[in-house]
C-alpha cells in the first residue's frame, strides 16, 4: 500500500478519509493559503493545490497526498469563516430561506517511482435552508459551533434541523466528497478501500 497523507488537520476529513479503512498520515500545511479568484470551484480547487503541494515538497519516496479545501458560496460570493459572533450571524441570516452551494476542491498528488501524477477536481452541492428566526439564528451561534465553519455552520451538527434538503454529496459538505475521490484514485489504477 502506498502511504497516504492527509493534507488537512480537519477532524471531519480525518473522519471521512476512515471510512476506506486505511491507515494515513495527517500533516496539515501551515503555508498561508492565498485565493485568486471570486470563482468558488476555482478557489477551492486552487486552495486544495496549494496545501497538496506543501506537503508534496515535504515529502520523499511513493505517496499519495490528499488536499482539500471547503468554502460555502451564496450567490455566487465566497462566505469564509466568520470572525466573530455578528459576523457568524450575518451569514446565517443571508443564507435563511434559499439554497447556497457548498464547493469543495481536491487536490490528488501521487509519486510511485519517478512517475508523479496529478488531479484537481471540486464537487459543489446545493444546500436550501429552512426560514430562520432571529432568535433561531442566535440561539444556534450561541451553541459555538459556527466560528471555525465555512459559511458559519456544520450541516453535520447543531445546525441538521434548519436543513431543507440537498443536491449532491452529502459528504462533500461536511467536507470531502469520499465517492469523487475514490472514483479519482481508481481512474489512477489505485485502490484504497481496505
Amino acid at each position: 500500500m502506498i502511504p497516504v497523507i492527509l493534507a488537512s488537520g480537519s477532524p471531519r476529513r480525518k473522519e471521512l478519509l476512515g471510512h476506506f479503512g486505511i491507515e494515513f498520515e495527517i500533516r496539515p500545511s501551515e503555508k498561508e493559503e492565498v485565493i485568486a479568484t471570486d470563482d468558488p470551484v476555482e478557489a477551492v480547487k486552487s486552495l486544495a493545490k496549494q496545501k497538496a503541494e506543501d506537503i508534496f515538497s515535504q515529502t520523499t519516496g511513493d505517496c499519495i497526498v490528499i488536499g482539500a479545501d471547503t468554502v460555502v458560496a451564496n450567490e455566487g460570493k465566497i462566505l469564509g469563516k466568520p470572525k466573530d459572533e455578528e459576523d457568524a450571524k450575518r451569514m446565517i441570516r443571508s443564507l435563511s430561506g434559499h439554497a447556497h452551494q457548498v464547493c469543495t476542491g481536491v487536490m490528488l498528488l501521487i509519486r510511485q517511482g519517478e512517475d508523479v501524477r496529478r488531479r484537481n477536481f471540486a464537487v459543489e452541492t446545493n444546500v436550501h435552508v429552512h426560514e430562520l428566526t432571529e432568535d433561531q439564528i442566535a440561539r444556534y451561534v450561541a451553541k459555538n459551533e459556527s466560528l471555525d465553519k465555512a459559511g458559519a455552520y456544520a450541516m453535520q451538527g447543531w445546525f441538521a434541523p434548519f436543513i431543507d434538503g440537498i443536491e449532491g454529496d452529502y459528504f462533500n459538505v461536511v467536507g470531502l466528497p469520499i465517492a469523487r475521490l475514490y472514483e479519482e484514485l481508481l481512474t489512477e489504477g489505485i485502490d484504497l478501500y481496505q
